[in-house]
């Protein structure tokens, strides 16, 4: 009865005559119309538009290059201004505070406070003057915004999955590319900014790309992101999405308050008890449980289907898993600049042209060794693949021998 109780409200059914307009404004947009026509168009004969049929045109229009779509993006943006049907739901979760959405939009307050008064501030007095202590406070100004990643994350573990649920995947693809392209630009930012040797013009520049980034961002997701979100999730997983973003962390503040809606909490789920046989042993769900848990590695198992099944919750975890990644597509839990590489190594697998691969990266402190096992059954066939992931910094100093206890 759960999924009954929330604040999902029936959508109208689309125009189809106006939806293809649609399709084919932005269409003529993206073949290298005239912005100012292609508005024109638009304000002639669409007027308003609602999240709903900007959550189809998003998903019409997914197969940009990084070029088209930084273009394109800013374009929209341009064209939605002012043009966004207003938000005329009844209930509003979101200004509870501790709902996700108000801490997103917290975030947003912070960010856009930074961008104003110091980022643009200090960028200003750059400019006139590109002293050692005019450096120094761009790049304080840049180590804060590098908190943005949290709020990002979160956009994109905790609201996009939900998203895909229901039919909306335009945000997971387009909107996680800006993402990375504004975290990118903000670690040049900081790159170059530390080792500053004179390049006035490329540190104006690319801050203020940064500056125009963000604050588009901030556009986006409140116009068009949080509204289209707000339309479809059900209290159940606003409130999966209150509980597990803690782990993920927030973004130059944090939650107003425990969000506590009128259903108190969730039915808790009981673990059974039952015992699973196995071949060389039998063992209560919770002791196998603990026992993954336990393991000096991060666990992740992908189905035949490359769906998320499983992934253990040690209590230090090397990157970051939120419940919300179970029953997604292995492909939309990563960035799309690195899609390709999963795909060929799960083509590979299920091919049997190899059983394992691996890799090894530097991760803040950590040596991350990352482990990747075709899963194949008695008769060959594969059932998945199985991800270890362990920090290795600890074992490489390992010296000599140690006999006893200490």
């Amino acid at each position: 009865m759960s999924e009954m109780i929330n604040n999902r409200e029936q959508q109208p059914i689309q125009n189809t005559e106006r939806l293809e307009m649609l399709k084919q404004i932005f269409t003529d947009l993206h073949n290298g119309r005239n912005v100012a026509e292609v508005k024109g168009h638009f304000d002639a004969y669409i007027g308003k538009i609602t999240v709903e049929e900007i959550s189809q045109l998003s998903h019409e229009f997914v197969d940009l290059s990084a070029q088209d779509l930084k273009r394109i993006y800013n374009q929209h943006t341009e064209i939605f201004k002012e043009a966004v049907a207003e938000d005329t739901r009844k209930q509003r979760p979101d200004e509870e505070p501790g709902h996700p959405i108000h801490t997103f939009k917290l975030e947003n307050e912070e960010l856009e406070k930074l961008l104003k008064t110091k980022l643009q501030v200090h960028l200003w007095q750059f400019e006139k003057e590109d002293s050692t202590e005019n450096v120094y406070k761009l790049l304080e100004d840049i180590h804060l915004l590098l908190d943005i990643d949290k709020h990002f994350n979160r956009k994109e573990h905790l609201i996009f999955p939900f998203l895909e649920k229901y039919g909306i995947y335009g945000p997971t693809t387009n909107m996680w590319r800006i993402d990375d392209f504004i975290r990118e630009a903000i670690k040049d930012a900081k790159q170059i900014l530390t080792n500053y040797q004179g390049d006035k013009q490329a540190v104006i520049k690319m801050v203020n790309y940064i500056i125009e980034e963000v604050n588009a961002m901030i556009y986006r997701e409140e116009n068009i992101l949080f509204p289209m979100a707000l339309n479809n999730f059900t209290e159940d997983e606003w409130m999966k999405i209150a509980h597990e973003s803690d782990e993920i962390g927030f973004c130059l503040t944090e939650p107003a308050a425990e969000w506590k809606p009128e259903r108190k909490q969730l039915d808790a789920e009981v673990l059974s008890e039952g015992y699973i046989k196995m071949e060389t042993g039998i063992l209560s769900l919770k002791q196998m449980e603990l026992i993954l848990n336990h393991l000096p590695v991060d666990i992740t198992f992908i189905d035949h289907d490359d769906v998320v099944r499983y992934f253990s919750h040690g209590k230090d975890r090397i990157f970051a898993r939120t419940k919300a990644v179970i029953g997604r597509t292995v492909q939309n839990c990563h960035p799309p600049k690195s899609v390709h590489v999963v795909e060929e190594l799960l083509a590979d697998f299920k091919a049997g042209r190899k059983d394992c691969e691996d890799f090894w990266i530097k991760f803040h402190d950590k040596y991350v060794y990352i482990r990747y096992f075709a899963v194949r059954d008695e008769d060959g066939k594969y059932i998945g693949t199985l991800e270890f992931t362990q920090n290795i910094a600890p074992i490489q100093e390992i010296d000599g021998e140690k006999r006893i206890l200490s």
